[in-house]
């Protein structure tokens, strides 16, 4: 197992640092002057300089990248452009939002998921597998944005179940701040939990054609245990995958969750910081958002390898 880690620690570290460069780069690229913005309209060429020169704006863009990988790696995230305060303290008052969105969203997707995976691909023929494949295409032909507009309107209207928008933590009222997760959870959970399902799917589909199957059927195993036992067992390592997969895509899509049920996460402060080109924020923000997919699929692939010695020897 150390001689897998340390085969993989080089990808990540270079994935890592190649990220640290295209979040220092996007905000620039996107144009725009932070200077411009905190000096204001009617500021002056003057003036505009001059807080160039004070933020250190005007040296060249890799000098600025190398003072802010510095600071890093020594746990300085920086100052805000704009409000002046430590990244720090502003990724600190949002982050408890966004965690208790991803790890609900990350449950839902992991449990429908696979649950539906080994429903679609148990049942091998008839109107439930043909409604099954109808449900999940659906669900992945679906962006989280549209699934969002789509639960409000049924959940939040038309049936009044639960509350259309807002945020409670769950630490300090469980019951009203569980009723404002559901639907952006589940918003942000059925597309990628619909992936993870049509792989599982896949797998077993193809896991089912192996001799080893055909030989338990030809000894009497019965089909329950064939499924749990053979089929099923061989087919998870593609969930393990999946699922260290679609966490990336499930952080990228909490950015326009969060903006549609008003829930003051870290992707409507990235959403903010981006609007008044707040570098720092911004560069952060990215940054971890990749560092925390990379962390979770590279456990995905640990998992993996605990789960199939082959894994390990490759």
């Amino acid at each position: 197992m150390f001689g897998f880690l340390a085969r993989r620690l080089p990808s990540v570290v270079f994935m890592l640092l190649a990220t640290s460069v295209i979040a220092f780069l996007l905000p620039r690229l996107a144009g725009g002057d932070p200077a411009q913005t905190i000096a204001g309209a009617d500021a002056t060429a003057e003036q505009v300089a001059a807080i160039r020169v004070e933020l250190g704006l005007d040296q060249p863009v890799y000098a600025q990248y190398g003072r802010w990988l510095g600071d890093l790696l020594v746990g300085d995230l920086g100052t805000s452009l704009i409000t002046s305060r430590p990244v720090g303290q502003l990724i600190m008052a949002r982050l408890g939002s966004t965690l208790e969105l991803a790890i609900a969203a990350t449950v839902l997707m992991v449990v429908l998921g696979i649950g539906l995976g080994i429903l679609a691909g148990s049942i091998r023929k008839g109107a439930g597998r043909a409604g099954l494949d109808g449900a999940v295409s659906v669900l992945l032909a679906t962006p989280p944005h549209v699934t969002g507009l789509i639960l409000i309107l049924v959940l939040g209207i038309t049936f009044n179940l639960l509350p259309i928008s807002g945020e409670v933590s769950v630490l300090r009222d469980p019951l009203v701040g569980i009723s404002l997760l559901i639907m952006p959870a589940l918003a942000l959970a059925l597309p990628q939990a619909a992936m993870i399902a049509r792989l599982i799917q896949a797998r077993m589909y193809q896991v089912r054609q192996e001799e080893f199957v055909d030989l338990a059927i030809a000894k009497g195993v019965p089909p329950r245990r064939i499924v749990l036992s053979h089929i099923l067992r061989n087919s998870m390592g593609t969930a393990v995958v999946a699922t260290g997969i679609r966490v990336g895509e499930l952080l990228a899509g909490a950015v326009v969750i969060e903006a549609i049920f008003a829930r003051n996460g870290l992707g409507l402060m990235a959403v903010d910081a981006v609007s008044s080109r707040d570098y720092q924020v911004v560069q952060i923000v990215v940054l971890g958002a990749v560092v925390i997919a990379v962390l979770v699929h590279l456990l995905s692939e640990i998992l993996l390898a605990a789960l199939d010695p082959r894994i390990r020897l490759q």
